[in-house]
């Protein structure tokens, strides 16, 4: 075995590890992988750090800033306050809490909409009389389900979209991940409205943190800024959306919208800067320097004929399909869904690339598996978050995010294949 293939393995198998334990930061295990792959002589220092100027990461910053501003202003807590007009029962309430959480997640932070969504639901449960345990889960789900929505839904969409780009084959769409995502945000929120409802936890396995028990008090915030968040923002996906049309990349349009809420006082230089998530950053500038080395150093290509022997000279699709989805899935429940991302594109496209298949399948099918972390309080910031706010036990999870795995899988499988052809 070649010496680069085992350092590049060592640190893969470090990576796995450490994310899945969580000893370390999960930014910080990413950056020490960046920084060893470099002094091990795998990677350049140019390459380990070429993540920090990636068009996603800079699309990202820009996009903590102005939802931000949208959180901030109380604009978000406002349009989840209308919901309370239309919650009559706990049905209304979970369809209306989930379409909006999912939707809101397609083009902001996932675990920024779960934090603004917490108080705002308990706020809501409060006053109509439901059991918010109940509908804490509910939120963090969506928000998930919702992230694949869009390109900017989650950094993982950007991670898989790099590793395109890098191999010189394109690049998603701003809604390609959408055509998955939504469908599955739709069914995952009727499947708990009519079904799911049932293996939701009705109190608490122990004694709930304090924290979002009411809501902030967004009064004194002028008007002028409200409105100015909100059209920003607007405008902003809107442009993403037409970016080829009007020829701006997602990066600019991003960081005019940014500008604009800086320069015009909706956002204080020193928040905007607070708002950048640098954790996030380091985490997925980290990822990606261990991205290149599986295709620099051929690891990705070693691991892919390993996977090719093992399902025979000329696997089936569907069950190659199937291998890296479950694979996915079962990764991302004890580690980030981002990291699962960073980890498995490499594999997948040199996968695709060995086997003559399209390579947007084998991503797609790989961010998509990668948003199912509902079955472990570890999968997801936004499930640590309501762990401790709702008092919910690692059992909780199990209970109420397995069947929503099974749903979601079910929906994925039958829609890749059709949507995301393998030789279209």
């Amino acid at each position: 075995m070649d010496y680069s293939i085992m350092v590049t393995l060592g640190f893969l198998v470090f990576a796995i590890v450490m994310f899945a334990m969580e000893k370390l930061p999960l930014s910080v295990t990413a950056m020490i992988t960046a920084v060893g792959l470099h002094l091990a002589g795998v990677l350049t220092a140019k390459e380990a750090f070429a993540g920090f100027v990636d068009s996603n990461v800079i699309l990202f910053m820009a996009m903590f800033i102005i939802g931000a501003a949208f959180f901030e202003t109380g604009v978000a807590v406002a349009v989840g306050n209308v919901v309370n007009k239309f919650a009559k029962n706990e049905t209304i309430l979970i369809v209306a809490i989930m379409m909006l959480t999912g939707i809101m997640s397609g083009f902001l932070s996932n675990t920024g909409t779960a934090a603004v969504m917490i108080p705002v639901v308990m706020g809501i449960c409060k006053k109509g009389g439901f059991n918010a345990t109940k509908f804490l889960m509910p939120i963090v789900f969506a928000a998930a389900m919702g992230g694949n929505i869009s390109m900017i839904g989650s950094p993982g969409n950007m991670i898989a979209n790099s590793n395109l780009q890098q191999a010189g084959l394109g690049s998603f769409g701003f809604f390609d991940y959408g055509w998955v995502g939504l469908p599955m945000l739709i069914v995952g929120t009727i499947f708990y409205a009519l079904i799911g409802k049932r293996f939701l936890p009705e109190t608490p396995s122990r004694t709930p943190d304090a924290n979002y028990s009411e809501n902030d008090d967004y009064s004194h915030i002028p008007t002028w800024k409200k409105w100015t968040a909100g059209v920003v923002l607007v405008l902003t996906i809107l442009a993403m959306i037409f970016e080829k049309q009007i020829g701006v990349s997602l990066a600019v349009s991003s960081w005019i919208g940014a500008l604009v809420l800086v320069a015009t006082g909706v956002i204080s230089e020193t928040a905007a800067v607070k708002s950048i998530d640098m954790k996030t950053i380091l985490l997925f500038a980290g990822s990606l320097a261990l991205g290149t080395a599986m295709v620099k150093s051929g690891t990705g290509a070693y691991l892919a004929d390993i996977i090719v022997q093992a399902l025979g000279d000329t696997p089936n699709p569907f069950v190659l399909l199937l291998v890296l989805f479950w694979l996915s899935v079962f990764m991302t429940n004890f580690m980030s869904n981002t990291a699962d991302v960073a980890l498995l594109a490499p594999i997948g496209l040199t996968l695709a690339s060995t086997l003559g298949y399209d390579p947007r399948a084998i991503l797609v099918a790989i961010v998509i598996s990668s948003s199912l972390a509902y079955a472990t309080p570890i999968g997801m910031p936004a499930n640590t978050m309501i762990y401790n706010v709702a008092g919910y036990s690692f059992k909780d999870f199990v209970k109420a995010g397995l069947p929503l795995i099974i749903v979601s899988a079910i929906v994925s499988l039958v829609l890749l294949p059709i949507l995301f052809p393998f030789n279209p």
